[in-house]
């Protein structure tokens, strides 16, 4: 129920943006603010509040001019005789408000059954109507949906009820959209008559609506229903910066505006291309001219107001784009296609910017007349999510929003934000943790989405982490992550995601491993930290790392060198027994031996240089099998082409494929041409095939070798 009221003597204390006839003459937005009380009433009297629904029957014809009206009609008689005797602050009968929610949804599209369940959204929680009887009267569908916008007692919730109530409300969202779509406008309603209520009152309400229900406005993409709201928080909330605003639209509105020119001369330039198209004139609304001032400190005439181009298919959006672009200076950093590349929240159009032949510089939206329907209502023009979709209505359904399957559609109720709040919803511990952790959820005002390595999608927020991205797609086993794979690189868990990128994430197989609390320095999730918050809290000693294999010292000529060289069997009883770093054999090359100062055998392949100068010197070779073999070293060299990323890539190459970095040398680039030695630890000498075949694979590298060059034996 609704405690805000207008004042009661109709001189409303209502805060409104200054409204200019001039302006708003060729709007094209849904205009809300214009149905006030005598939309609603006209001149009847209180006996004639039948009647009124008549004005929700008119607007919900504009949209389906077949509806069933009967269930309106019975609806709006259950909620007047139910609410008779409740008055508002105003005075006013209370049926005022059911009636402005629905008139508002009505404007907006919405179908026959979300504006049964607005008209009775209040009854449940304030009159004596159970959820039984609207069962019962009018099915199971509105029954949800009023259930879904009641609010839980504070009797029973106390300081609790509000952040309980939402999330009751989410979920109840997370199944059926038009849930929101009713809270929004039930909300609209009750800032537009907010004045009567204390300035601490008016404060609070105003904030909760700026941190929770514009952004859910915005996500849905109900625009006409943000964009209000936005002035009338910001009225609030800035009354100052609001004035400033105010007084310059008037001014604006008093002076020289070269927009309809600018229209004028659009008209032209479309209409001899042979273009159908509206071209209106859509004044900014007070928040959005706010915005531009701070971006832009002094504002030009045309800064008050954009063009908007309508057209009827979406290949002429793109027409428009090419003879504004020919016939105008285009203004190339202020392009931007949305159509191709749809916003999370449905959004499609096309922005642009042109110059005049005056210098004066115009904003330009252009779409079609589905896009712009759906730009302004949002996921109210999609109607019922339940409903499959026939050829005439799917057109009223962007293709982002379309599903694969022929008459299928994605459920609208289930975008991926959505499903990432409600997933984590369920794992916050309290109201304060929920409610905190919501209003920085929706203050993530941009989303991206990247690629699976299994071709799957995940949606998550601006600035997301690869740690994200763990817990999104694994949930809890996400603790186990060591690492990722970024577009085919190894990146570290820290790393930021754009818009495209692939991701592969790699889990350890000790499923008892933690996360590290470093990880909270750059997750942007409200699932991930609430995830990691819990694991660390329940651990508080830590993650015990299990032991891994001891490992000696390498050295050129310790035990590494010892170990790679067991395998070697000499024919000299007791010598020890060293491979060659000159060319670091390992099985199955060929191999011979010298001995050496010292009694050491020296193990060369057979055809390394050093083994002909040996010989040259007259020193007999010594016998040389290979044993048992294990791990080993091997020095490798890549010849490569000379481009960025290189030394990175083959790097990674070399991890992949589990060997070890010993050493790296490059050499100076000649002739676009530069060479990488590599000396690497192997864990098995049969893995080394492979990994010459995997280096070689790197782009840009077209040769792969075993290092031949002289050593001093």
């Amino acid at each position: 129920m609704s405690a805000e009221a207008a004042s009661p003597n109709g001189a409303s204390p209502e805060i409104r943006p200054v409204d200019n006839p001039g302006r708003r003459r060729g709007r094209a937005r849904i205009d809300l603010r214009r149905l006030g009380r005598a939309a609603l009433f006209g001149p009847a009297s209180r006996s004639g509040l039948p009647d009124a629904i008549g004005h929700v029957a008119e607007a919900h014809r504009a949209h389906f001019p077949d509806a069933d009206l009967a269930v309106l009609r019975r609806a709006y008689v259950l909620a007047e005789t139910s609410h008779r005797g409740q008055m508002r602050k105003s005075g006013e009968p209370y049926i005022t408000h059911p009636l402005a929610v629905t008139l508002i949804l009505a404007e907006l599209g919405a179908e026959t059954t979300t504006l049964t369940a607005s008209l009775l959204h209040d009854t449940v929680e304030d009159t004596e109507v159970t959820l039984d009887q609207v069962r019962e009267g009018f099915g199971d569908e509105v029954c949800y949906l009023v259930d879904g916008v009641t609010k839980l007692e504070k009797v029973d919730y106390g300081a609790a009820a509000e952040p309980e109530t939402f999330r009751k409300m989410l979920v109840a969202t997370g199944d059926d959209v038009r849930v929101m779509s009713i809270k929004l406008a039930d909300r609209l309603h009750n800032m537009r008559t907010l004045g009567v209520m204390r300035p601490e009152k008016q404060a609070r309400i105003a904030k909760v609506t700026s941190d929770v229900l514009i952004p859910l406005a915005e996500r849905l993409g109900v625009q006409a229903l943000k964009t209000e709201l936005e002035d009338l928080v910001f009225a609030i909330l800035h009354p100052a910066e609001y004035e400033i605003t105010r007084a310059l639209i008037a001014a604006q509105d008093a002076g020289a505006d070269p927009l309809p020119t600018i229209a004028e001369d659009v008209r032209r330039v479309l209409r001899e291309a042979g273009i159908a198209a509206e071209v209106l004139i859509r004044p900014r609304h007070f928040v959005s001219v706010h915005r531009v001032r701070m971006k832009r400190g002094e504002l030009c005439p045309t800064d008050f107001g954009r063009l908007l181009v309508l057209v009827g298919e979406e290949a002429d959006c793109y027409g428009v784009l090419g003879e504004l672009h020919t016939c105008f200076t285009p203004v190339i950093s202020e392009f931007k296609d949305f159509i191709a590349s749809p916003k999370f929240n449905l959004y499609q159009s096309l922005h642009t910017a042109v110059a005049s032949g005056g210098g004066d510089v115009a904003e330009v939206l252009i779409r079609t007349h589905l896009m712009h329907k759906i730009a302004e209502a949002g996921v109210v023009a999609l109607g019922n999510p339940y409903v499959p979709l026939d050829g005439a209505r799917s057109a009223v359904v962007p293709r982002a929003a379309v599903g694969t399957a022929e008459g299928e559609r994605v459920d609208p109720s289930r975008p991926g934000w959505l499903s990432r709040l409600l997933e984590w919803q369920e794992s916050a511990p309290d109201p304060d943790t929920f409610w905190s952790t919501l209003r920085a959820d929706l203050a993530q005002d941009r989303e991206i989405t990247v690629f699976r390595a299994d071709g799957g999608t995940l949606g998550l927020p601006a600035g997301a982490s690869c740690v994200d991205a763990a817990y999104a797609q694994h949930g809890e086993r996400a603790h186990s992550c060591i690492g990722a794979r970024v577009n085919g690189r190894l990146a570290t868990l820290s790393t930021v995601l754009s818009d495209g990128d692939t991701v592969q994430l790699l889990l350890a197989e000790d499923t008892m491993s933690g996360p590290s609390p470093d990880w909270l320095g750059h997750v942007r999730t409200p699932g991930a930290r609430i995830a990691i918050t819990g694991w660390l809290d329940a651990h508080p000693e830590g993650t015990a790392v299990p032991a891994a294999a001891p490992r000696s010292s390498v050295s050129a000529t310790g035990g590494a060198m010892r170990r790679a060289a067991a395998g070697a069997v000499v024919a000299v009883p007791h010598a020890t027994v060293r491979l060659a770093g000159c060319c670091t054999p390992v099985p199955p090359d060929a191999v011979t031996g010298f001995t050496v100062r010292g009694g050491a055998v020296t193990v060369h392949r057979a055809g390394c240089p050093s083994v002909a100068r040996m010989l040259s010197l007259g020193r007999p070779p010594v016998e040389v099998n290979w044993g048992e073999t294990g791990d080993c070293r091997v020095t490798l060299v890549a010849e490569a082409f000379g481009r960025p990323q290189l030394f990175a890539d083959l790097t990674e190459a070399i991890a992949t494929a589990g060997a070890a970095v010993v050493s790296a040398t490059v050499e100076p680039p000649s002739e676009q041409r530069v060479r990488h030695t590599y000396t690497l630890q192997l864990p098995d000498a049969a893995g080394l095939p492979a990994l010459m075949r995997t280096m070689r694979d790197v782009p840009g590298v077209y040769d792969v070798s075993r290092a031949q060059h002289p050593a001093t034996a």
